[in-house]
C-alpha cells in the first residue's frame, strides 16, 4: 500500500476544505449539475481518445497508483551476485534450477535465454525490447491521466459558460445575478481541483513507478550479461552499484557470502 498517495489526496481535499470552512459555507461549492458536467464530461472525453480497451484498464491503474510491491534495486543486486557465484562455481547451466524458483518473469526470462546458450547481443536485444513495450504500457496509463487532466479544466470552463448564458436570461431578476454568478464559477473550481488535486498526482506517481521499475529491470539485464560474459562477482557488484545512488550501496558481496550462498 502507498501511503503517501493516500495521504497526500486525503490533504489535498482537507486544506482546501479547511480553506472554504474559514472563508465562507461548503454548502455554497456543492453543486451536483455542476459536478455533472465536470465530471462526466471528462470521463466521456476521455473515452472517446482512448480504445474502450484501454480505458478499462483504468481501474487497474489507478489501483497500481495506490498499492504496488516496488523491488528494491538492493534486493536485486544481492541476486545478481548469488546468481553470479552460483554461476562461478558450478557453471551456467545451473541456474535453470534457480530461474524456477523465481518469481520476476522478466529475471526468469533472461536466465532461460543465458543458460539457453544465446548470443549476448540477442539476449540484451530480446530484454531491452521487453523494456521498450513495458514502458509503452506504463506510459498508456499515465496518458489516460494526464489526459483527463487536460479535460477537466476546459469542462469546467464549458460549465461556467452554460451557467453565465443562464444568468444573462434572467437578467431582469438583479438578485439572481450573485447567485447564478456563484454557481457558474463552482465549476471551474470543480475542474482545476480534479486535475490539480487527483489526476495530475496519480499522473505523477505513475511516472515515478514506472522510472523505477525500468531500473530495475535495466540493473537485471546488466548484471544477466555480466554473468553470461563470466566476470568476477565482485566486478559484477561494482558494475550494478552504479545504477543506484551513493548513499544506497553496499558491499552485496560479502552479504551474499554471509548468507551462505
Amino acid at each position: 500500500m502507498d501511503i503517501s498517495t493516500i495521504v497526500g489526496l486525503l490533504l489535498g481535499l482537507v486544506f482546501i476544505v479547511g480553506g472554504i470552512l474559514s472563508s465562507g459555507e461548503l454548502k455554497a461549492y456543492i453543486d451536483i449539475p455542476s459536478l455533472i458536467i465536470t465530471l462526466g464530461g471528462t470521463i466521456a472525453s476521455t473515452l472517446a481518445s482512448f480504445p474502450m480497451e484501454d480505458f478499462l484498464k483504468t481501474f487497474k491503474v489507478i489501483k497500481k497508483a495506490f498499492s504496488y510491491e516496488e523491488i528494491s534495486p538492493d534486493e536485486v543486486i544481492q541476486e545478481i551476485i548469488s546468481l553470479a557465484n552460483v554461476a562461478r562455481k558450478e557453471g551456467l547451466l545451473s541456474l535453470e534450477e534457480y530461474a524456477e524458483k523465481l518469481e520476476d518473469e522478466f529475471l526468469q526470462k533472461g536466465i532461460m535465454l543465458v543458460v539457453d546458450g544465446t548470443d549476448p547481443e540477442l539476449v540484451r536485444n530480446i530484454m531491452e525490447t521487453e523494456l521498450v513495450f513495458l514502458e509503452e504500457r506504463h506510459a498508456e496509463g499515465q496518458s489516460i491521466f494526464e489526459t483527463m487532466a487536460t479535460y477537466a479544466p476546459a469542462f469546467g470552463m464549458i460549465g461556467t459558460l452554460i451557467g453565465l448564458i443562464n444568468m444573462l436570461r434572467q437578467l431582469d431578476d438583479p438578485s439572481s445575478i450573485g447567485p447564478n454568478m456563484s454557481v457558474a464559477l463552482v465549476t471551474t473550481f470543480y475542474g482545476s481541483m480534479l486535475a490539480n488535486v487527483i489526476f495530475l498526482p496519480l499522473a505523477q506517481k505513475l511516472k515515478i513507478r514506472s522510472k523505477s521499475e525500468i531500473l530495475v529491470k535495466e540493473l537485471m539485464v546488466e548484471g544477466l550479461l555480466s554473468i553470461q560474459a563470466g566476470e568476477n562477482p565482485r566486478i559484477i557488484e561494482e558494475k550494478l552499484k552504479t545504477f543506484i545512488p551513493p548513499e544506497m550501496r553496499k558491499d552485496y558481496r560479502k552479504q551474499v557470502e554471509k548468507e551462505g550462498v
